[in-house]
């Protein structure tokens, strides 16, 4: 099926330029130059990706990032940052707000071609049957079970419904660094009772459970900032 990409930017030869590229490699394209633009076209239809320019006029890229991070129409959909604020503390701030991917200017079309994919490929994993699979471990949405693949062979994994959540999440998400307050707003729905160290409790219990198997580093600490799941580790 052929994918739709929505670019905000609020310059129009960027537009232009990427939406050429993009209709060569066979996605459809939709334009938005500045947030309220941009909130109307997913507000019509959900696209499967989002470029966004971090400079926009009346706001900002990060501000419109976080805001579609709390909508629930908009908070699966990827986003890569486009911007010319190359540091490393402007890198955090990016994926701090929610993005997936964050893209310096100037850049090639043939780099950010492949980070597209690469985004949409992560944001994916879950196949129509509901199996996710990521590395060694491989969740079975259905039947609501966890299974670790060793010696070609599935063995259950027990988890609790909170570290079961808290899986499920980050294998949908895998390579994505996430604070304890967007953990627990994506996996606990904000739920008043819990608190933010909370997170840090079912992490250390989904390690553990992980541990026999030699996959608790998949589940990664990023310090001053909060975590991140990467089945490569």
């Amino acid at each position: 099926m052929q994918k739709t990409i929505l670019i905000v930017d609020d310059e129009p030869a960027i537009r232009d330029m990427l939406a050429f590229a993009l209709r060569r490699e066979n996605y459809q394209v939709q334009q938005a130059a500045d947030a309220a633009e941009a909130l109307a076209a997913i507000h019509r239809s959900a696209p499967d990706l989002i470029l966004l320019d971090w400079m926009l006029p009346g706001g900002s890229g990060l501000e419109l990032a976080r805001r579609w991070r709390r909508d629930a129409r908009a908070r699966e959909i990827p986003i890569i940052m486009l911007t010319a604020r190359g540091e490393e503390d402007d890198r955090v701030i990016g994926l701090e707000s929610g993005v997936d991917d964050y893209v310096v200017k100037p850049f090639s079309t043939r780099e950010l071609l492949a980070r597209i994919r690469a985004v949409i490929r992560r944001s994916q994993a879950e196949d129509e049957a509901g199996q996710l699979k990521q590395g060694a471990l491989r969740i079975d949405s259905a039947a609501h079970r966890v299974f670790v693949r060793l010696n070609d062979e599935d063995i259950p994994l027990t988890l609790g419904p909170s570290e079961y959540r808290l899986l499920h999440f980050f294998m949908s998400h895998p390579e994505r660094v996430y604070t304890r307050a967007q953990l627990l707003d994506q996996v606990w729905g904000g739920e008043s009772e819990v608190e933010e160290r909370t997170v840090d409790v079912h992490i250390r219990r989904l390690r553990r459970a992980l541990e026999p198997y030699r996959l608790e580093a998949m589940v990664q600490t990023v310090r001053g900032t909060g975590y991140r799941f990467s089945a490569t580790a």
